[in-house]
């Protein structure tokens, strides 16, 4: 039997090689691919995410006019805010202001394009289609608690700064649906979040708490949350939530920086 990682090595040359191809096919006019298989092909917001949405989200994030491209289809009011440095290690470079993602929000706020993009994915491939499906009814707005400050990670004095420097990440509260529900993530992370407290040492959820994560009884509200969180590793760089540390209790932050976490 072939080792795991063996066969994800193989399969990972066998895609490039197919990619490989079907760039050439294409870029020679021999070959007629579909858009969605083609990995030059620029991001469509709307289609359906297939093995090359990560490239071409990869590639339209990388270049400033390609992701303003790519972010004019998205059902977001926003407009350029020109690049600027407010500080050490702080500021931001191709950078927009949203007024209304898919969405109403509690406030306008500044993020970064390539962020401003996987937050458009992210609300047209999972929390819209997982409202529908766990709560049966739509997202009507978002309640965030920011997106750009220049701070360092945890508001500490020293250390790293965070992505939120660099607009490059948002905060996400609360969502409120179309029938009224809000669904809160300091509430409804877990069926006893209201009673539970996080633990001192500045981990997440106690573990009289995480028992419920493996009901399958679990409220709809929760799996909706726990759905939205997971589907958001797909079109981001760095999800965290209460599972992370007792600082994220209250919230969701996405990003897209330096790291891969999705906690």
């Amino acid at each position: 039997m072939a080792h795991p990682a063996s066969a994800r090595r193989r399969a990972w040359l066998l895609l490039l090689l197919a990619m490989a191809l079907a760039s050439w096919g294409w870029r020679s006019g021999r070959v007629a691919v579909a858009d969605a298989w083609n990995p030059w092909a620029p991001l469509q917001i709307d289609a359906q995410p297939n093995l090359l949405t990560g490239f071409k989200l990869s590639h339209a994030s990388a270049e400033p006019q390609a992701c303003k491209v790519a972010l004019a289809q998205a059902r977001m009011d926003w407009t350029a805010l020109q690049s600027r440095v407010t500080g050490p290690g702080c500021g931001f470079d191709n950078a927009v202001r949203v007024t209304r993602s898919s969405v109403t929000l509690n406030a306008p706020f500044a993020l970064s394009c390539r962020a401003a993009l996987s937050l458009a994915m992210w609300e047209r491939h999972v929390l819209q289609p997982v409202a529908l499906a766990q709560l049966g009814t739509r997202v009507r707005a978002i309640e965030h608690f920011g997106s750009y400050a220049c701070r360092n990670l945890y508001g500490q004095v020293t250390g790293a700064r965070s992505q939120h420097a660099t607009a490059d990440a948002l905060d996400i509260a609360a969502f409120v649906m179309a029938d009224g529900r809000r669904v809160s993530v300091v509430n409804d992370w877990t069926p006893h979040a209201r009673q539970a407290n996080p633990r001192a040492d500045g981990g997440g959820i106690d573990d009289e708490a995480r028992k419920s994560t493996d009901d399958d009884k679990l409220p709809p509200e929760t799996r909706f949350l726990r759905e939205v969180h997971d589907g958001a590793c797909r079109y981001f760089d760095a999800v965290l939530g209460p599972d992370y540390n007792a600082a994220h209790a209250d919230h969701f932050h996405f990003d897209r920086g330096r790291a891969r976490t999705c906690r």
